[in-house]
Parts: structure tokens; sequence; C-alpha cells
């Protein structure tokens, strides 16, 4: 409802300096406590059923019995306020309820603060700048632990039956367990459905990368669902695609040729990383499986006495580099590497690395989660070029994909 103008003009007279509207005891944190207390009284009304001072309520077997002062933590800052009791105690207020010490949404900031890495103390000493409110350990705790029921359902919700696309990458993490820090593998899942949206289909917590446990990753989908995957993107994991063609046995598997790229560079001093990594472009960037081969050939060449090792990697491994160039451009285009899931991996790790550890797997758990709900907000268009690559999946996995 508007408010009249005449009011604003009362409230401000005294107003002279931005201070005195939005300081540490401004006008604005003075109308939150009175507003407060006025509902409060009104919803005191309400529970016995006539006003103050009004003798309807002589006899009544209930009445008002003074106030108790409580001091809620808003945007503002500490507000304190005074909160009417009832003589029976049956009073039970809904705007600030008993036992409750701040607004509803100051929990959100803190869970908001929390998933993008920041620590306990980084969250208490942002709220007190901001707000000039003092946080404890415990409540900022309460906050996030209501997180991890949402982990739970989300990491347990059923998926759609076939998947055109599932991208699969592990990242590291240190967690203490057991008196000592370890570093963890969270293991990373992402899907692109029929409508061409990307979804994180689960995060898993493992000592380290393993295709063993990549099995009871995948076991894990199929149990949630999952019925097919056409293309299965994964790094270059020893046993890894084994391991994805037994629980998926018509799945393409498509080796990502970033990860082949970057391996390959390892071998190398930074001086010729530039000029190799020009030399490896025409390998995967030819249009035929033909053009492909005679590219790394031409490349062993050049480079094959210097850097054995890298040409032993792609020959060892080309099956799984070159099922893409099976594909048309429309495809190519969304297969080609994992760069989907390398972008989720750089937004984990910006909120994973200001924290040299984790307590427990359960808090590393809830702040990746919530870095992932962040991430897809921003996921609201289809993959680049999806219409045209369905049709051509339609024709590629002819009876694989529902027709509705």
């Amino acid at each position: 409802m508007p408010i009249r103008k005449e009011l604003l003009d009362e409230l401000l007279k005294e107003c002279d300096r931005p201070e005195d509207m939005l300081g540490p005891d401004g006008l604005l944190k003075q109308l939150t406590g009175a507003l407060v207390e006025r509902m409060l009284e009104a919803e005191m009304t309400e529970h016995l059923g006539y006003e103050k001072n009004d003798p309807a309520g002589h006899g009544s077997g209930n009445s008002r019995n003074g106030k108790s002062r409580k001091t809620l933590k808003t945007e503002r800052g500490d507000v304190g306020i005074e909160v009417p009791r009832d003589r029976n105690a049956s009073f039970e207020p809904e705007i600030v309820k008993k036992r409750q010490t701040h607004f509803d949404g100051f929990d959100d900031k803190i869970i908001s603060m929390y998933g993008r890495g920041m620590t306990q103390r980084e969250i208490q000493g942002h709220l007190h700048e901001l707000y000039g409110v003092e946080v404890s350990p415990d409540l900022i705790s309460r906050a996030t632990e209501s997180v991890w029921e949402e982990v739970q359902a989300w990491r347990n919700r059923p998926l759609d039956p076939v998947w055109p696309i599932v991208i699969m990458d592990a990242i590291v993490l240190k967690v203490r367990e057991k008196g000592s820090v370890r570093n963890k593998s969270a293991y990373v899942a992402l899907g692109i459905d029929l409508d061409g949206h990307k979804d994180v289909l689960g995060i898993w917590l493992q000592d380290t990368e393993g295709a063993k446990f990549w099995l009871n990753v995948l076991t894990e989908l199929k149990n949630r669902g999952i019925q097919d995957i056409l293309i299965a993107c994964c790094d270059g994991l020893k046993g890894f695609p084994e391991t994805i063609e037994a629980a998926f046995p018509g799945a393409v598997v498509q080796t990502c040729i970033v990860h082949m790229i970057r391996n390959s560079l390892r071998y190398a001093s930074w001086k010729v990383r530039r000029q190799l990594a020009s030399a490896l472009r025409p390998i995967y960037s030819a249009e035929t499986r033909e053009a492909a081969e005679a590219a790394l050939d031409a490349f062993e060449a050049e480079w094959g006495k210097s850097y054995p090792m890298i040409v032993r990697s792609w020959r060892s491994n080309w099956e799984r580099v070159v099922p893409f160039l099976d594909f048309p451009a429309p495809i190519r285009k969304v297969i080609y590497t994992t760069n989907a899931i390398e972008s989720l991996n750089a937004s984990l790790r910006k909120v994973l690395s200001p924290r040299r550890h984790f307590p427990t797997e359960e808090a590393a758990l809830k702040v990746m989660y919530l870095a992932i709900r962040n991430k897809q907000k921003r996921w609201t268009r289809p993959v680049k070029d999806w219409a045209a690559a369905i049709q051509h999946f339609s024709v590629y996995f002819e009876g694989r994909i529902p027709t509705n």
C-alpha cells in the first residue's frame, strides 16, 4: 500500500545526514524494531480476542503479562525489541517465533556466502562489516546444516531414462578424516538432456579417482533411472572407457581432446609448448578419421624423436580419441571436449580453494552443492546448435531417442 507523503515528512524531519537514516542507530533500524513490536502487539490482540485495556478481557481467563526483551539480527544490524507475553504462556507469535533470533532471509545470506567458498570466520567478519551484526559460529552451523537435507534429496532424485551426452570428471580436494587431512576425489557427472539443457547428475567423494569407483557411480545412475547414454565423454583415466561400456554397452565413449592435449604438453618444456599445441591441432580438427591419422603421422615425423611419449599416448588411445569424427559438425561441437564440465570444475575450484581443507565430507559436499546450484541458475538456454544436433542423434542412434 502507498505510504502517505505527510507520514514520510514527519519521519524524515529529524534526518539531516545519511547516517541519520542508514547509520547504526538510524531511522531504518528504529523503524524495523517499532514495526515488529507493533505487529507483535497485533498478534497478541488476535490471540486474546480483545484490545489492550479493553474491559472485554475481564474474566476471559487470559491476559497480557508484560514483555520480554529480545535482540534480532537483521540486515540493519542488531535490533532490540520487546515481545509481549500472556499469563497462560500460550502466545505463539508468527512474525518472530519463540527462540528465533534473526529474520527469515538472514539464513539465506549466510548460505549464499558459504556457497561461495567463504569460511566461517570470513562470514562472521563480512556480516559484522556490512550489517554490524555479531554472528556466532553456532548460528552459521545451524543455517548451513539446513542445506544437508536439500543435498541428500538432490543426490537421490530420479533421473530421465535417456541422456544423449554424459560428461564425467573428477577434481581433488582436502578433507580432515581420523585426525589427519587427506586428499579426496570429487566425482562429478554432468548430463545434457534431450532438450539440450545441462544438469549435474550428482557428486560423489572417494579417496582417489579410479575406474572401479566410477563403476559404482554409473551403477547408482542406473538405479536412479538412467537406462541409456548415447555418448559418454571422459578423461584418459586407465580403464575408464571399459567401465562405461560395462555399465552402458551401447554408449559411444569419447576421450576428452582437451585432456589429451594437456597430458601431451606435460612432456615438453614451456618453450616449445605453444609450438606443440599448434602441431597437434590438425589431428583433432581434421574432417575425417583418415585425415586425422595422416595428421598424426605428420606430427610423428616432425616431433616423434624428441617426444615419443606424446605419439605413443595418442596412438594407444586412438580409438577413444576419434569417435567424434564419425559425426557431423553439429554433434562434434557438442562432444568435442568436456568444456562444459571444465567450466563447472573451475567454479567448484573457486569455492574450494579458499579453504585449505574441510572438517568433514558433509561440509565439502554442501559447499559443492551450493556452488553447483548457483551455476545451474545460469544454465537457462539449451546447448548451442542443439536443435541440429538432436536431429542427427535421431539418425545415428535410431530407435534410442524417445519420439515424444
